[in-house]
């Protein structure tokens, strides 16, 4: 059995580390809060949106090819241009994990050239370890704002648009809950029916549909670039914050486990120089 010297060194180390995973644990906390609330206040925009690009598909139906729509234009998929959303630090479970997986299966599975676009510096490390073509990266505060994400939706709808690239994904995680994250793979461009949630609704659109959806189809990808950078922080602070809350739990369970072997080292000690008395006065006593 180590020495109580030891025990208590260790003690001492565990305890600090468990101050410092508790004071973490309360900042994901409190950060998840806020994202959370903004995940749930950006949902029915982004959901009503849905709903009006969905009423609008139907028109593409009747299009014909002198229409110009080059957002809904279907080619033949040779490249693929990736958004790749991750955290920029890890201690966040096994989130981090998770999405490089999806990452890496993806790639693995696409027959076509891939080219990533970087959010977050996990995702842009991987992505350099996994010899893959880093097109682009961007960093978004933890509060970010539309407007902090503007150039990242402009820059892949103008990449889909010149021709560099036949389709756009993202990769991220979404908010379920604060025990659940899951990592979703999001088809954004070309814009498709099944894009979209299939509902209708009565509609009176001015000047004509076709202008409408030519407006409506970048402002669909800048709130769908948004909300998932939305659900992405939201996921992180809430996987942040149950990782640190196991890490401070196993952390005290530890001490507990360490203080009952300090003090039957204690005990042993005691009992020891007990014995030692004991047999010293039995000797002068003979």
């Amino acid at each position: 059995m180590p020495s109580t010297k030891d025990l208590r060194d260790r003690i001492k180390s565990i305890s600090n580390t468990a101050k410092v995973t508790g004071a973490m644990q309360l900042i994901a906390a409190s950060k998840m809060n806020r994202a959370q609330l903004m995940v749930e206040n950006g949902r029915p925009y982004s959901e009503h949106m849905k709903t009006v690009l969905s009423n609008l598909s139907g028109v593409t139906e009747h299009l014909d090819e002198t229409t110009d729509m080059p957002l809904l234009k279907i080619r033949p998929v040779n490249k693929i241009l990736m958004l790749f959303i991750t955290p920029d630090r890890g201690l966040a479970g096994s989130l981090v994990a998770n999405l490089t997986k999806m990452a890496a299966s993806y790639i693995s599975g696409s027959e076509a050239l891939i080219s990533v676009v970087g959010v977050g510096k996990k995702g842009q490390r991987f992505i350099a370890r996994a010899g893959q073509d880093l097109y682009a990266s961007y960093s978004v505060p933890d509060r970010a704002s539309l407007d902090d994400t503007t150039s990242i939706s402009k820059m892949l709808i103008d990449e889909y648009q010149n021709g560099n690239f036949d389709k756009v994904i993202m990769i991220h995680s979404k908010f379920i809950n604060t025990a659940s994250q899951k990592t979703t793979v999001t088809e954004l461009l070309p814009i498709s029916s099944s894009n979209s949630e299939n509902e209708t609704g009565d509609y009176i659109y001015e000047p004509d549909p076709v202008y409408v959806l030519n407006a409506l189809i970048p402002k669909y990808i800048e709130v769908q670039v948004y909300h998932a950078l939305l659900e992405a922080f939201a996921s992180e602070h809430s996987a942040r914050m149950i990782a640190m809350k196991n890490a401070t739990d196993n952390a005290n369970e530890l001490i507990d486990e360490l203080t009952l072997d300090l003090n039957k080292a204690r005990q042993e000690a005691i009992t020891s120089e007990l014995l030692d008395i004991v047999g010293g006065v039995a000797a002068l006593e003979v």
